[in-house]
């Protein structure tokens, strides 16, 4: 006999898996579907670092998001870890920000959220190639190195019951009177109780084509990036010069990051931007011209206006969820994204207040 899932959710990347994981731990049932591989999307092509690029210049509603996750990570990461011994790599290496013009914003911004700064001083540049202008060093800044955070959490819904189906896209969705009954995919057809789309730089898209209510303004924005094969301790803390960034895996490997590109859904790395990349890393970081580029690749992040995500219930499909744009930082707001959207389906208490993220906002 099949059975259906109490909820079903269309996306396997990083807020599609943390949502699986947030309502297994409930005692709910679980289906998610992913029209490719789990998490081969903008969560593996992203950097990984638990902080948006100088938070006091976004969106309040980013940063409360933020602010949860961050609380939220260290035991998340080792839950993860003790549960299927795949090591996420949370690793609070810390952040340098070489460039602050805007200075009391940001001191502002970390002392009203109690987020630890200092003014980092001429130790910090010995080995780096820029003009500092009011650096910041935020000493409890981590990272976590996504695609190893993508393994643990699917071994982890494995491990606790989750109904995965990989290479499995939505085709139509049967609904009437406000509620969805069914949907059909290219591997068949599933019943529905409840459905939430997470689907990344596709769920617009997905909500053109098969719900037609109440879509959401989030559209596909290309990023690449390039890795080079560094020895450890070659770089240990993240550095963010203008809008650029290398990041010490702990391995050794350093990726250097990112393009913001409009491009719609091609997906092509571009040799300019390998340029670009490289460039910049090895001007900032001199030692990286003795060490080879071992890969260059380009992911599609799901953008919205401000960088303000969907979270919640469709303000008229009654057992229809949303829990996607995440732009940049999906997986600095993904645990809090996902707890949200949970308490809100739950009717509990939400950490973080639900308005900004409504889907009719």
């Amino acid at each position: 006999m099949t059975t259906t899932s109490d909820i079903t959710i269309i996306g396997g990347g990083i807020i599609g898996l943390l949502t699986a994981r947030e309502l297994i731990k409930t005692g709910a049932s679980v289906t998610v579907i992913e029209k490719n591989l789990l998490g081969q999307e903008s969560s593996w092509a992203g950097g990984g670092i638990l902080l948006p690029l100088y938070p006091w210049r976004q969106a309040d509603a980013i940063s409360r998001l933020v602010l949860q996750s961050l609380r939220l990570y260290p035991s998340l990461a080792e839950e993860l870890c003790n549960d299927t011994q795949i090591d996420p790599e949370w690793n609070p290496c810390g952040l340098l920000m070489t460039k602050n013009p805007d200075i009391t914003a940001a001191v502002d911004w970390c002392e009203n959220n109690h987020i630890a700064y200092q003014h980092a001083g001429n130790d910090f540049f010995t080995d780096l190639n820029t003009a500092p202008v009011n650096p910041l060093w935020l000493p409890t800044i981590a990272q976590a190195r996504n695609p190893r955070l993508v393994q643990s959490l699917k071994q982890y819904l494995i491990n606790h019951g989750c109904d995965i189906h990989e290479h499995c896209a939505l085709t139509a969705v049967s609904h009437d009177n406000q509620r969805i009954n069914a949907i059909s995919t290219s591997t068949g057809q599933f019943k529905v109780n409840q459905l939430v789309i997470s689907a990344g730089a596709w769920t617009g898209q997905l909500f053109d084509q098969f719900i037609n209510d109440n879509t959401p303004n989030i559209a596909p924005v290309k990023g690449q990036m390039v890795l080079f094969a560094a020895k450890p301790d070659t770089l240990r803390h993240i550095v963010l010069d203008n809008d650029q960034y290398l990041i010490p895996r702990l391995d050794g490997k350093i990726l250097a990051g990112s393009t913001v590109e409009h491009d719609d859904f091609n997906k092509t790395p571009s040799t300019a931007a390998h340029d670009q990349l490289v460039n910049f890393a090895r001007h900032l970081l001199p030692v990286l011209n003795d060490y080879p580029i071992i890969k260059h690749w380009a992911g599609l992040r799901p953008g919205t206006e401000h960088g303000v995500p969907y979270i919640g219930k469709h303000p008229s499909i009654s057992n229809l969820s949303i829990n996607a744009g995440h732009f940049r930082n999906g997986l600095v707001m993904g645990p809090a994204s996902a707890q949200l959207l949970v308490d809100v389906l739950l009717n509990r208490p939400t950490a973080v207040a639900p308005e900004p993220y409504r889907l009719d906002r």
